[in-house]
């Protein structure tokens, strides 16, 4: 099944509520989406979303087609692995989101050609799992804990907060959420890399005495002399990994070092479906949990589900909040249920059914 074309449509997303998720993610307005689409000789094309409300598909899109084009074309869609062995030598001249992409295109072809799903062709593991409402940065103690009981009233299973980044006021709002949900609700905790390790300490010695679940990146996203520090001292599971953008060898410190608890990425940020699973897979075998991030939009968060569906070592879904700031592009996104659980997809490929008339409505450019 050969490669025979690779196409990129840039249309815009506005309306994008002002959301911050800490000083590293500010974002509002609007942003561009760029739909992938990779069309073999068989009639059958795959497809993944580029782009997030925060970075638009402009930025990846072009160095995309001129590096990563070229060795693509011609090959054999099913050779997902050895394509993405030339892609990551080709990683330096482009991103990780452009890596991804094409990855999660190239397992969409597979799945619609073998006329299953993706987490099937995987191997699954079960067809749903716990979601968890992640927050956005809210203006009050009292507003976190508003946005917790509400979820928790929802069924929802699990509440994190990205709270403001400063370590006295983060540990209120730890304080309020955890009052407003009572002892046994799941709580984590995502300050976003934005401590020194004095601090990242007092937190986390507050995060022990409230009984968080986890505490996520509190450090510097390479400071791996500190994250062993900190995780010698703590009872809170650490997670960190989520950056920097790299791929499977990117975590073999960390887990030398024993440097966190759980591992953490995502299609965008790890190049792809096929680096999640190996991920993953490494971290099962030091019996560690594999929790996937949250994909930037809304397909790649259907390619993420799928490798959660196929994945024993992963136990949370994450959903960002506002869905207006996150979900767009698609005609039906990924739901959670009453009993807060999101369900596999059944449909061949990533299952996912795109907003091709929206698409065509906002489209800005198409590049070849």
């Amino acid at each position: 099944m050969k490669i025979t074309d690779l196409s990129i449509t840039l249309f815009t997303w506005d309306n994008i509520p002002q959301t911050s998720y800490g000083e590293h993610k500010r974002f509002g307005g609007s942003s561009q989406l760029g739909l992938l689409a990779i069309s073999t000789d068989e009639g059958i094309t795959g497809h993944a979303f580029l782009g997030s409300s925060r970075q638009a598909a402009d930025i990846d899109a072009p160095a995309l087609i001129r590096y990563l084009k070229p060795v693509v074309m011609g090959q054999d869609a099913l050779d997902r692995e050895r394509i993405n062995q030339v892609l990551w030598k080709r990683a330096r001249n482009t991103t990780t989101r452009a890596v991804g992409a094409i990855d999660v295109a190239l397992w969409d072809i597979a799945g619609k050609a073998a006329n299953m799903p993706i987490h099937k062709l995987l191997g699954s593991f079960r067809d749903r799992a716990p979601a968890y409402a992640s927050s956005q940065v809210l203006p009050s103690a009292a507003a976190y804990a508003e946005q917790a009981a509400h979820y928790k009233a929802l069924n929802w299973p699990a509440y994190k907060i990205h709270p403001p980044q400063a370590w006295r006021e983060d540990i209120k709002v730890a304080e309020a959420v955890r009052n407003a949900v009572g002892a046994d609700y799941t709580l984590m905790c995502d300050p976003g890399w934005c401590y020194n390790y004095e601090e990242a300490l007092r937190v986390g010695f507050a995060l022990d005495d409230l009984n968080y679940y986890w505490y996520e990146d509190p450090l510097a996203d390479q400071d791996l002399y500190n994250y062993v520090k900190l995780k010698q001292k703590l009872r809170t599971p650490i997670m960190a990994t989520e950056y920097p953008q790299a791929g499977l060898d990117s975590y073999a410190q960390w887990i030398i070092q024993s440097a966190t608890d759980f591992l953490r990425g995502d299609v965008a940020i790890k190049g792809g479906i096929t680096t999640l699973i190996k991920t993953a897979h490494l971290a099962e075998a030091f019996h560690l949990n594999y929790e996937i991030h949250h994909g930037g939009n809304s397909l790649n968060n259907v390619a993420n589900l799928h490798v959660m569906m196929a994945i024993a070592n992963a136990q949370y879904f994450e959903v960002f909040l506002p869905d207006e700031a996150q979900k767009y592009g698609l005609v039906k996104d990924i739901e959670v249920d009453a009993t807060g659980h999101v369900h596999a997809p059944t449909e061949p490929g990533l299952g996912a059914e795109i907003d091709f008339e929206l698409i065509k409505r906002k489209t800005v450019a198409l590049l070849r």
